[in-house]
């Protein structure tokens, strides 16, 4: 039997994706001066990458339609950087007006996927990268990537690591250095994870690699762990664990900010963020998304033990 030896990083950094990622999901469309209370309490909890918004075209997506409006709004801080995701160069030239901080493009690893997506196949969709990495660039702002569906497809089934590869060979070419992998639908499992990320590091040593992790199947946390035993130390979260894509069949919440705070601090391992003001911040979203928030720690409150120190039976 292989055992492994797990070189725990000193800390592991975060891009909070619940403004974007997280709202996009919820029926109930909240009301900008919200949407802006959010990210600006999300700052004050220590998270300096948060993902503000979305330029998809509202007829698709109405929950993201005050885009420009919320990046107008938002604090901005020279140690927070704050993100949007655009799908083509329309939502470019909106996105760009709002002076962003990092542009993020996003690709299906699964050809089924990318055209029910964006109607597009995957190599139109890189092609069209391109433009935008250059117009982005000649504003001043760094582009991200994220392959989409990356651990499986919910029309496909498995997705073959070469396919991540030669994305990732494609990005680097055109100026991305950043790259994440998306869990869309919640079907990763540890081992996997494991073997993937290994196998980008052997062909990309310096690639800034990102995981976003769905928690469909209870599996998140476990392949967060995975994931930093095989050297990454970047990932994505949403406050509560809300999120997923409405237009991915079987698309479930994020991998929440408070579980993976609460895990890494309790293992000795730094995030930089204060759980006490995220489960605080937590509360206020239940009361604006009108339901109970999955995350497993913000239902227990963050502690193990009362304040007291007493023990409860």
């Amino acid at each position: 039997m292989q055992h492994l030896q797990i070189l725990w990083p000193d800390s592991i950094d975060i891009r909070e994706v619940s403004p974007r990622d997280g709202l996009q999901a919820e029926p109930q469309i909240l009301p900008t001066e919200q949407k802006v209370e959010l990210i600006k309490k999300l700052g004050q909890a220590g998270l300096r990458r948060i993902e503000a918004a979305s330029f998809v075209h509202p007829k698709w997506l109405p929950q993201m339609a005050d885009a420009e409006e919320v990046m107008r709004q938002i604090p901005r801080s020279a140690n927070i950087r704050y993100s949007v995701l655009v799908p083509n160069l329309a939502g470019l030239e909106r996105a760009l007006g709002t002076k962003p901080d990092e542009i993020t493009v996003f690709v299906s690893a699964s050809e089924t996927h990318n055209r029910k997506n964006v109607n597009r196949s995957i190599e139109e969709s890189v092609e069209g990268f391109k433009t935008i990495v250059s117009r982005s660039h000649v504003s001043g702002v760094e582009v991200s990537a994220v392959i989409v569906t990356a651990f499986g497809c919910p029309y496909e089934g498995a997705v073959p690591v070469s396919r991540i590869l030669d994305l990732i060979d494609q990005f680097q070419g055109m100026g991305i250095r950043q790259v994440t992998l998306g869990d869309t639908v919640g079907t990763a499992n540890p081992r996997q994870v494991y073997h993937t990320i290994k196998t980008i590091y052997n062909r990309f040593p310096d690639i800034m690699l990102g995981l976003h992790f769905h928690d469909n199947r209870g599996t998140a946390l476990a392949n967060m762990l995975a994931a930093i035993s095989a050297g990454a130390t970047y990932f994505d979260t949403a406050l509560g664990g809300i999120g997923g894509s409405p237009f991915s069949p079987g698309a479930g919440g994020n991998l929440a900010t408070e579980d993976l705070v609460y895990i890494l601090e309790e293992s000795g391992i730094s995030t930089r963020v204060e759980l006490s003001s995220l489960i605080a911040t937590g509360d206020l979203l239940e009361q604006w998304i009108g339901h109970e928030l999955p995350s497993r720690v913000h239902r227990a409150r963050g502690r193990m033990v009362p304040v007291s120190g007493e023990r409860q039976e």
